[in-house]
């Protein structure tokens, strides 16, 4: 069914609406912490001379973000003593995981990584699994607290403010350590979590109610199933309804092809996730300073990236989802050929510009138009945990990928890294094709069916 067309005032209208607004300082305290542990700590280390095998193996602190769906149905259900009665289920563990990151960045920046570079990965992790929480709580919090024809408004402004905390954690960061150091830049990040903190202290706690009574009967139908009639421990009753229905729902809906649907998921975003923590260390060790990463990498990418989601939700809306989401793989996977002839290049200021506006325009399309795939394949009645699932796969292969790649890079340079990065991203170009092709065949079997 068709969304109902509405004016350009009666749109610009719904982001005046409270919660709405809510949602861009939400989003600010959610991406806030991503750059911190990710390319913005490889340059500090890389600033501090710690090899690139090294920050290679940094990158699986990311595989954090990348199974929050292990922990996902306790975020879910498990109250915490005396806070949850305060400030509500979704509140709650809202405020603890801002505090448990804001409390992470102040140890690193409190850290020289050349002195104690295991505390510093240990610092990472419990940062990554705080922001990884903060994550999936956020996404139920919007999905709860208004109704359906405000989600749209409640995501653009999510994603708004979730790129201006990358802008804020990528180029502010490089600046302040420029003219400052490390340290007066991580904790400065730290304390800019205090917006999520009174956010999260003013905004109402939403009502749980109507996603509890759409999922009551399928529960109650698994846990007779999985546990028989009559008395169930209220652990394994727990287990079946938090953690079990949820995934039986896909698998229920999409049958054995859910498995093909979860390889595409995981494959996806590979070329892109792969190569993105030697991108700072490749721009420093091409000669470029941090003020040039800052100006050219994280402030124009930024405009790039917001012009690249915006084209990607008019390719959506002209072309559906398939087409699009071939093209947003084509072009992520292209892109790296780009870096590959920088490296050839050196340091050269326009070929920079030119390959981060295409790296950011392609990220800016693919990721808006894979969003509104994901969205699609959820179930309301499970969307938290099922996005976790989606979200958790979206990222798990890229991230172990990357690992590995200090060790291509010290091997055989960064121009053979880019090549393989982009051959990386011929697969989900390949998947995408097939999946457009079967949805074709299917929607005009449909219409053969109705006619």
């Amino acid at each position: 069914m068709q969304e109902q067309k509405m004016t350009w005032g009666q749109a610009l209208k719904v982001y005046l609406k409270p919660r709405v607004l809510t949602m861009f300082f939400l989003g600010f305290s959610a991406g806030l912490p991503l750059l911190l542990v990710f390319s913005t700590m490889t340059a500090w280390l890389r600033d501090y001379g710690v090899s690139r095998t090294a920050i290679g193996f940094f990158a699986w602190v990311g595989i954090t973000f990348s199974i929050k769906v292990l922990w996902a149905p306790v975020i879910d259900y498990l109250r915490l003593p005396g806070v949850t009665r305060w400030l509500g289920k979704r509140r709650s563990w809202m405020l603890v995981s801002q505090f448990g990151v804001a409390l992470g960045l102040l140890g690193m920046g409190s850290l020289d990584p050349t002195m104690a570079l295991t505390q510093v990965a240990l610092l990472a992790v419990w940062v990554a699994f705080w922001s990884a929480s903060q994550d999936v709580v956020i996404d139920a919090y919007r999905i709860e607290s208004v109704d359906t024809d405000l989600q749209g408004a409640m995501a653009a402004n999510y994603v708004f403010g979730y790129r201006v905390a990358l802008l804020v954690a990528g180029a502010g960061a490089l600046y302040i350590a420029e003219y400052a150091n490390w340290s007066v830049s991580y904790m400065a990040m730290a304390g800019l979590m205090g917006i999520g903190v009174i956010t999260t202290l003013l905004i109402a706690e939403p009502d749980h109610q109507s996603i509890l009574d759409r999922a009551e009967h399928f529960q109650h139908e698994w846990v007779d199933r999985m546990l028989g009639s009559g008395e169930h421990g209220p652990l394994k009753e727990w287990f079946v309804k938090a953690v079990a229905c949820p995934f039986i729902d896909f698998f229920q809906r999409n049958g054995r092809f859910a498995l093909v649907l979860l390889l595409f998921i995981g494959i996806y975003r590979v070329s892109d996730i792969a190569m993105g923590v030697m991108a700072n260390p490749f721009y420093l060790d091409l000669g470029f300073s941090k003020a040039d990463i800052a100006n050219i990498g994280k402030v124009f990418g930024f405009v790039c990236t917001i012009l690249g989601s915006f084209l990607g939700g008019v390719l959506v809306v002209r072309y559906g989802i398939m087409r699009p989401l071939i093209l947003g793989a084509a072009m992520v996977a292209a892109t790296n050929l780009l870096f590959a002839q920088l490296a050839l290049i050196g340091p050269d200021i326009k070929w920079l510009a030119i390959v981060i506006s295409a790296d950011n325009i392609s990220a800016g399309i693919s990721n808006a138009v894979f969003i509104a795939y994901l969205s699609s394949l959820t179930n309301q009645a499970y969307t938290a945990t099922q996005y976790a699932l989606f979200s958790s796969l979206m990222t798990l292969p890229g991230k172990f990928i990357s690992g590995f790649s200090g060790i291509v890079v010290d091997a055989q340079g960064y121009a053979q890294f880019f090549i393989y990065v982009a051959i990386l991203g011929t697969p989900a170009v390949l998947l995408a094709i097939f999946l457009w092709w079967r949805d074709s065949r299917k929607n005009a079997n449909a219409e053969a069916a109705a006619s």
